[in-house]
């Protein structure tokens, strides 16, 4: 996923475009916080405050999908196609199902036809446990992550 300053309307940095990478190589969705500490793992130092401002220019852009976990913290992942989608999130690994939202998308366009509004935003967010988290294992049979709420 390439940043460029006409999407973000901010100037790409190299700090962006590194926000913006680990944001592609990581897999499932992370918080600002989270993913700031992987880059400063992998000795890449960016500031937390430039890794906020980076996610939601990507947010803006629509190169990222964002979910709320059950604390309300902003989660973020690349987006992996150029649109809106919707997911099932298990509360406790955060492992992710793309939904088939159809349904919803047209219900959305339907309630756009018949109120006369424009740029319509919308969220939905369906959270439950996976399989793997009920029968005492993440999904990769691993002990789940425990995240508050």
């Amino acid at each position: 996923m390439a940043v460029t300053a006409t999407e973000t309307n901010r100037r790409t940095t190299r700090q962006r475009a590194a926000v913006a990478q680990a944001l592609v190589d990581h897999a499932e969705f992370v918080s600002a916080q989270e993913l700031h500490e992987v880059m400063g793992r992998s000795g890449n130092r960016v500031g937390l405050t430039t890794v906020y401002r980076a996610l939601q220019d990507l947010e803006r852009a629509g190169r990222a999908d964002v979910v709320r976990d059950t604390v309300g913290e902003k989660l973020y992942r690349c987006r992996p196609e150029a649109e809106h989608r919707h997911y099932l999130i298990c509360r406790r690994c955060r492992r992710d199902e793309p939904l088939d939202t159809g349904v919803v998308e047209e219900w959305v366009a339907a309630v756009v036809r018949s109120t006369g509004f424009t740029e319509v935003e919308h969220t939905l967010e369906l959270t439950g446990i996976c399989d793997g988290c009920r029968n005492g294992g993440g999904p990769d049979g691993v002990a789940p992550v425990r995240f508050p709420g």
